[in-house]
């Protein structure tokens, strides 16, 4: 056997063992995000969900835009709503500060 062919299979069998390291990825909204954009950023997080890394949904309130909360939170939900199928909500949307933000793991 040469050592080439032996090389080979070792990298072979040490790829078979690597696991996937989930990662954190960070969607970022704002309360007046048009439905196109918001649809796109949808699709981007369910092929994070899909590909089992967590997701962090969060929606940017900036000046005169934390008088509507509201509208916010009619973002966030709209967003949980299209992304249950694939993730589950691990905490619930919750204010912190200027940012309505939610976290999401993988079924």
């Amino acid at each position: 056997m040469d050592f080439g062919k032996f090389k080979y299979q070792q990298k072979k069998k040490q790829h078979k063992t690597h696991i996937h390291q989930t990662k954190i990825k960070e969607i970022r909204l704002r309360p007046k995000t048009g439905d196109h954009d918001i649809e796109f950023k949808v699709n981007q997080a369910k092929g994070f969900l899909q590909h089992k890394d967590k997701v962090i949904v969060s929606v940017v309130f900036r000046g005169r835009e934390l008088a509507h909360i509201d509208e916010g939170q009619r973002v966030m939900k709209n967003i949980l709503a299209q992304l249950d199928p694939v993730g589950k909500v691990d905490s619930p949307p919750q204010q912190m500060g200027r940012r309505l933000v939610c976290t999401l793991s993988p079924k």
